[in-house]
């Protein structure tokens, strides 16, 4: 098979794109490196089946329609992300998100091509929901909090994706993806364990922003590229939503204690208001937990790898560089 990945040298794509060529397959990788790195592909940079293009899918129309024309499978997971950039930028949030979407499946819809498209946790909103299941109605926060701009820009991905299906066939999926993380994943743009554990490593006091009782669930990207490799090849995913995701939850100062035990480190913690680490009234969601019975009754996919091996691999991956 041939796959195209947007935003393939971004953290999740530089991990499927390696796991796509060691099945056999052949990649071809579409990144304008504004926060991926050609770091993420650095094992895979000489490999035959790998073919790498710098650019912008706002802004390179030939080259993305010759990409897609070319492929058996679309990956779409360029986008704006991390709370930090999003708060920082929301307008390159909403456009890069938005009119990027746009311009990948309008030709994934031309030529008919399977198209598996990145969402996040962040369009429930502010659910209070137990467990977020693909069925829930959403509760977004208000326009003047620009963090729910990334929620509202990947919950219009998520129409786009359903409106091309039901208007022209095209094979398109969803899936929301609940805090991934593993190695190589930076902390630059808000990612709370590579944040931690790099600071637990330096001997720094960890920021835990508010006051630390919000929980999430942590999936090692090792377990997020299996479910998407298994959703591929099911077409009755197509025109659905899924989550994906682990069902551990814990608590923010929960994960900063955790980090310190697993880095030997001498660390403290210290706590930042939400209006001193991001902005004046920043919002935050308590709780997230997903409900993955639909992807697990669909091909049997479930995280096979503790939180603890996930913080382990984030040390050991941060020891390296």
């Amino acid at each position: 098979m041939h796959y195209l990945i947007t935003g393939g040298a971004g953290f999740i794509g530089g991990h499927l794109t390696e796991a796509l060529l060691a099945s056999g397959h052949r990649v071809t990788v579409i990144d304008n490196y504004s926060t991926g790195s050609p770091e993420n592909l650095a094992r895979v940079a000489d490999h035959p089946g790998l073919t790498l293009i710098e650019a912008d899918i706002l802004d390179c129309a030939e080259t993305l329609e010759n990409c897609i024309a070319a492929c058996d499978v679309v990956f779409h997971l360029a986008a704006a992300v991390g709370v930090e950039l999003v708060v920082r930028d929301p307008v390159r949030t909403i456009t890069t998100n938005v009119h990027g979407t746009e311009n990948v499946l309008k030709l994934t819809a031309k030529y008919n091509r399977r198209v598996i498209v990145a969402s996040t946790s962040e369009v429930y909103g502010k659910s209070t929901n137990p467990l977020f299941s693909e069925t829930d109605d959403l509760l977004i926060g208000s326009p003047f909090h620009s963090r729910w701009s990334y929620a509202c820009s990947k919950l219009l991905d998520e129409f786009y994706v359903m409106a091309f299906h039901r208007s022209t066939g095209m094979p398109g999926t969803v899936v929301r993806f609940f805090n991934t993380v593993g190695p190589r994943q930076t902390g630059m743009y808000g990612m709370v364990i590579p944040r931690f554990v790099g600071r637990a490593l330096r001997g720094e006091p960890l920021q835990v922003y508010g006051d630390g009782t919000q929980s999430r669930c942590f999936c090692h990207v090792a377990d997020v590229v299996r479910a998407l490799q298994l959703l591929v090849g099911r077409t009755e995913s197509c025109g659905q939503i899924y989550n994906i995701g682990s069902q551990r939850l814990i608590t923010i100062e929960e994960l900063a204690h955790l980090v310190i035990e697993r880095t030997g480190s001498r660390s403290a913690i210290e706590f930042v208001p939400y209006e001193k680490a991001y902005a004046k009234g920043f919002e935050d969601m308590q709780r997230r937990m997903p409900d993955t019975a639909a992807i697990h009754a669909l091909t049997g996919w479930k995280p096979e790898r503790s939180l603890e091996e996930v913080i382990d691999d984030v040390r050991d991956s941060l020891k390296g560089r």
